[in-house]
C-alpha cells in the first residue's frame, strides 16, 4: 500500500482514481512556455509519481505548447491500465507564450488530435472544455457550440469522458443537459474558496471536482494559522493546505504540480495527515 492510498479513490468518468494525482504544468519552462529546465527531472518526476501509485495525470497540449505531452509519452508510454489522463482543450499559445482562446470547432477538433498524436493514444480518458473567463474565476456565458462539438468528438470515441474547467454552477448544468460531465477543475484552496457550494453540489451527483491552483499558483499559499497546523504536525504549510482539500470533500480530486522529485515526494505524503478537529476548526477560518 502506497502513501496515497490512504486519501482513498473517487471516479473520474467511468475509472476510479486515487484522491492524490498529479498536475504536469510545472514541468514545461517559465511561465509553461518551452522546454523544461532540466528533461532529465522531467522524466523522472512523471515516472516516480506513477511509481507512488498515482493514476491521474492532468495536463495540456498548450503547455509548453506541447511539451508537457511529449514528455508524458517519452516518460511513461505505453501506460499502466489504470492511469488516467485528463487534458485541456480551448486555447492556444502565442510565439510571445501569450494564452489565447481556441473555441470553435475547428479549433478544438484541432486540438483534440493534437493531444491525441502527442500523448500517442488513441482516445483522450478525459477533455476538459476550458472556459478562458478571468484569471483566477469563470465569466456565464453559453458553452453550447464548444461543448457540443467535444460531445461529437466523443461520439467518434476520441474522447472517453468530457468535463470543464473554469465554469460556473449555470455553465456545468448546460453542459450536463448536452453530455454526461465526469469532472469540474476550478481555481479552489484553502484561502479562495468562492466554489464551496458548487463542490456540494457535484458531491449529490457524484461529479469529480479537481482544484487547480489547490498551492495558491505562482504565489505559494501563506497564512499564520496554515503554519502553525503544520508546525504542530511536523508537515509543511503546503502539506496541510492538500491535507485541508482531501478532509472537504469525498469528491474532491487533487493535481499538485511540481518539477522537483523533493516536492513530488511531500505533496504524496500529505495523504497520510490527520487534522484534528482544532486543527480544521482554525484551518477553516483562513477562507472566511
Amino acid at each position: 500500500m502506497s502513501n496515497i492510498d490512504s486519501a482513498g479513490e473517487f471516479p473520474l468518468g467511468d475509472r476510479p482514481v486515487k484522491r492524490l494525482g498529479y498536475g504536469a504544468m510545472q514541468l514545461a519552462g517559465p511561465g509553461v512556455f518551452g522546454p523544461p529546465k532540466d528533461r532529465d527531472m522531467a522524466l523522472a518526476v512523471l515516472r516516480e509519481a506513477v511509481a507512488s501509485g498515482v493514476n491521474h495525470i492532468d495536463t495540456s497540449d498548450y503547455y509548453g505548447p506541447y511539451v508537457t505531452n511529449q514528455l508524458i509519452r517519452e516518460a511513461l508510454h505505453p501506460y499502466p491500465d489504470d492511469l488516467v489522463i485528463v487534458t485541456k482543450v480551448g486555447a492556444v499559445r502565442g510565439a510571445d507564450a501569450s494564452w489565447n482562446p481556441a473555441m470553435s470547432p475547428a479549433d478544438l477538433t484541432r486540438a483534440v488530435h493534437d493531444n491525441l498524436r502527442n500523448l500517442g493514444v488513441e482516445a483522450i480518458d478525459v477533455v476538459n472544455l476550458r472556459l478562458m473567463g478571468k484569471v483566477h474565476g469563470p465569466d456565464e456565458g453559453s458553452l453550447e457550440e464548444p461543448f457540443t462539438a467535444l460531445a461529437d468528438l466523443q461520439r467518434q470515441d476520441l474522447i472517453r469522458h468530457l468535463g470543464l474547467s473554469n465554469a460556473t454552477s449555470t455553465q456545468v448544468a448546460q453542459a450536463r443537459s448536452i453530455a454526461q460531465v465526469a469532472c469540474v477543475q476550478n481555481y479552489y484552496n484553502i484561502a479562495h474558496r468562492e466554489d464551496d457550494a458548487l463542490i456540494d453540489e457535484l458531491a449529490e451527483i457524484g461529479v469529480a471536482y479537481v482544484p487547480f491552483f489547490p498551492l495558491g499558483g505562482f504565489t505559494p499559499l501563506q497564512s499564520t494559522a496554515l503554519s502553525d497546523v503544520a508546525t504542530q504536525l511536523d508537515a509543511t504549510p503546503m502539506q496541510v493546505a492538500l491535507a485541508w482539500l482531501l478532509r472537504r470533500a469525498p469528491n474532491i480530486l487533487l493535481i499538485p504540480g511540481t518539477s522537483s522529485l523533493g516536492h513530488l515526494r511531500e505533496n504524496l505524503a500529505a495523504a497520510t495527515l490527520t487534522l484534528s478537529d482544532e486543527a480544521l476548526d482554525a484551518l477553516n477560518a483562513i477562507g472566511l
